[in-house]
């Protein structure tokens, strides 16, 4: 009796084995393949890692989100290939892909903002509409762009008071982004009284201008009158000069026209500068 139970179950366990072993002689291909694509895949994330880190290498200053932006990409695509290993192998992901779908779709909801300063902060570092350094005005908020961060810029003001502006505020408006170029023009207007010599004024700001060596021959500084109304004449002087030294340049020649005007005993009734100080 005994022996024909343990007959029996070692029969019963050899049928399980073979059965066992026709399922993975079947499934062998599969596997074969799956594992291939795996380490293919595996291999394609480590490449794309490295070239990413590349191209975005020039962004020192945000290493952070550099850091993040590769390595989220890295996971994505294993999680492709994952998925793909799992339909080779006969696995119906319809229902993982469902399940990630709705996650997707309700973390999208619930993190809606902060998702729309992700999305900005990549459409800044790419696009650069400014950098690190860079002096700019958005939304009335204007400073030095001290760091861009994953959700915020961070901008310095000329009082030394720090401002965090969301991103998305920041692709969403326009920037005035004052320091992008390597030469400025400052805008000089004054209005003067109707009777002054036209031709002291042209020298007045001849003068000026060619005593400054800050001041460019080229572009060549603007200098007329831009309009006469109400008895007064608006005359404008508007040089060039490198960006880093348009504000020592301009607080100078501002005092120098003062010092012109009274000695050569020229009356206005204000001096408007049309330009804002950044």
């Amino acid at each position: 009796m005994n022996e024909n139970a343990v007959g029996q179950t070692i029969e019963k366990q050899t049928d399980l084995v073979g059965r066992y072993f026709d399922i993975i002689n079947k499934m062998l291909p599969s596997i074969m393949v799956a594992i291939i694509v795996l380490i293919v895949g595996i291999i394609i994330s480590k490449v794309v890692k490295k070239v990413m880190s590349r191209i975005l290498d020039k962004y020192k200053s945000s290493i952070g989100i550099v850091n993040f932006l590769i390595n989220f990409v890295q996971v994505i695509i294993i999680l492709m290939v994952l998925m793909q290993v799992m339909s080779i192998l006969g696995v119906n992901t319809s229902s993982f892909v469902a399940i990630i779908g709705a996650a997707g779709f309700s973390i999208g909801l619930a993190f809606k903002e902060i998702l729309s300063n992700f999305g900005s902060c990549m459409i800044i570092l790419f696009f650069k509409p400014f950098q690190i350094g860079d002096y700019i005005v958005c939304s009335d908020i204007e400073g030095t762009v001290s760091d861009i961060h994953m959700f915020c810029t961070t901008l310095k003001t000329v009082d030394n008071k720090v401002i965090s502006l969301p991103n998305f505020q920041i692709t969403n408006n326009p920037v005035i982004n004052y320091t992008a170029q390597d030469k400025r023009r400052i805008d000089f207007i004054f209005n003067v009284e109707y009777d002054t010599d036209v031709k002291k004024l042209y020298e007045i700001a001849n003068r000026i201008f060619n005593s400054d060596t800050r001041i460019l021959i080229s572009p060549k500084p603007l200098i007329g009158i831009d309009s006469m109304n109400n008895n007064i004449i608006r005359f404008i002087a508007k040089p060039w000069v490198k960006t880093g030294d348009y504000y020592n340049v301009y607080y100078e020649t501002m005092e120098k026209f003062k010092e012109e005007f009274d000695k050569n005993e020229i009356k206005f009734s204000r001096i408007n500068i049309l330009n804002n100080i950044k």
